[in-house]
């Protein structure tokens, strides 16, 4: 299972890197704001800035919401670097992009994505990654867990290609679940990627460990 991180704070990013398990980022507009970072030109430099951090993918999200937009948008940002992946919401539009970009070679992760049927035409159109926003769907009292069953059962019937990357991932436990679910790819926060870390039990042994090392020495 990959583990990508979900934000735009480069010190977050440096410290998910040096931990040494972390396979690429994400990031939205929304995580642009948040960091303070506004403006085409400043918002294309953050994504370089973020390339020449980690090793793996970094998607990289369009703001368009038509067919020549998003082409636009998409191939500037493919152009930034090779670690790039398009980032496409999942409407009409955003799976006619996917296949043009896939047609180019371009990777796309289509992201917005709610349904098994959704996922089932990001497949079909060629996406590199399908992000279903598994606690978004939590928040309304939907299972998201079960959207990932569901993906991953369609692209084994099938043997799409298509990475699930579970995404809006919110907290540690998320992570195992769908990891037990077959998720290819999680993108959550540094907190809950660190939240794997820790058990009570680790802290007691080793705090029994460090006593029994000092009553001998």
């Amino acid at each position: 299972m990959k583990f990508f991180i979900d934000t735009a704070n480069l010190a977050q990013i440096k410290e998910a890197q040096a931990l040494g398990v972390v396979d690429g980022v994400t990031t939205n507009p929304s995580l642009m704001a948040k960091e303070g970072i506004t403006g085409k030109d400043n918002i294309l430099k953050h994504y370089v800035a973020i390339c020449n951090i980690v090793d793996g993918d970094v998607s990289a999200e369009v703001i368009a919401t038509d067919f020549e937009g998003m082409v636009r948008e998409g191939e500037a940002l493919a152009d930034l670097h090779p670690q790039i992946v398009v980032k496409l919401p999942m409407i009409a539009d955003g799976i006619k992009a996917c296949k043009y970009f896939t047609d180019k070679g371009i990777r796309v992760n289509m992201t917005l994505v709610f349904s098994a049927g959704q996922a089932l035409l990001a497949a079909k159109a060629g996406a590199t990654y399908v992000s279903p926003f598994i606690g978004r769907l939590d928040d309304i009292s939907t299972d998201g867990l079960n959207l990932i069953s569901e993906i991953r059962l369609i692209y084994d019937n099938y043997e799409y290609e298509t990475e699930i990357l579970a995404a809006s991932v919110r907290h540690t436990m998320h992570i195992i679940d769908c990891a037990k679910l077959g998720a290819d790819v999680m993108t959550g926060p540094l907190s809950a990627i660190m939240g794997l870390l820790k058990h009570p039990l680790t802290d007691i042994g080793l705090a029994q460990f460090l006593s029994d090392y000092k009553k001998g020495n």
